[in-house]
């Protein structure tokens, strides 16, 4: 059963690497992913599975030990998913989709070893129901389950967003951040799936993996940190 989950957004920006000159506008950010990760590590979980969406050609699972890079974004970076030890050598090379690679780094950078893990990618069309099922089969694994869950907002909060700005995005952003904030799977799964592809919300589709692992669990959760740098809602919540 899910034992604890960590949400942190997504964005290789989180890398001060690919920030570059920017990096200290995400300092809080990193500084929240770091304590919510302390939460996963003091869950003693058996299992810990990084979920992220991707694109439907990237989708599925990815074991310990799979690379990811952040080169794509004009950076000579790369990262692994913790570290496969001896298999390492025969560790499949498919990359890590970047939301999973972000996930790989912040786990680097918190030196995790408290339990094997492994990458979960989403398909950010992923419908509701299916991401439900997915996460209640994550959930039945492992006696202690923790999640840590890669994905952003809206990306329609201001004129400079991606996205543009798109009036409905405050709103979404905001049952979102209820949502996390009250370890609500119930509101999570009510996200509209339409609405988040329109406001280019990536996080959808995760958080609602999250939803179904999270069904029965009683868990209780803390909003450690919400903001829309660069018009684009980012989120870091504590599960436990």
């Amino acid at each position: 059963m899910l034992v604890a989950a960590a949400v942190c957004p997504a964005p290789p920006l989180l890398v001060p690497e690919v920030a570059a000159g920017a990096a200290a506008e995400l300092g809080a950010a990193r500084t929240a992913c770091s304590d919510a990760l302390a939460v996963l590590a003091a869950s003693r979980p058996d299992l810990l599975v990084v979920v992220g969406a991707a694109a439907e050609d990237a989708a599925g699972t990815y074991p310990e030990g799979s690379p990811g890079s952040f080169r794509p974004f004009g950076v000579a970076a790369d990262v692994r998913l913790g570290s496969a030890g001896e298999a390492d050598a025969a560790a499949p090379e498919r990359p890590l989709p970047a939301p999973l690679a972000v996930g790989a780094w912040l786990l680097a950078r918190a030196r995790w070893g408290a339990a094997p893990l492994e990458g979960l990618a989403v398909a950010k069309t992923l419908r509701t129901a299916e991401c439900l099922a997915a996460g209640r089969g994550l959930a039945a694994r492992a006696d202690r389950l923790a999640l840590l869950v890669m994905g952003d907002g809206s990306a329609c909060r201001t004129l400079k967003a991606p996205g543009y700005l798109d009036e409905r995005a405050a709103g979404f952003d905001a049952a979102a951040a209820r949502a996390l904030a009250d370890a609500d799977p119930a509101a999570l799964a009510a996200l509209d799936a339409g609405l988040a592809r329109e406001l280019l919300a990536a996080g959808r589709a995760p958080w609602q993996v999250l939803a179904g692992a999270a069904e029965g669990a009683g868990l209780a959760g803390r909003l450690l940190y919400e903001d829309a740098p660069y018009g684009v809602g980012y989120f870091v919540a504590a599960w436990s």
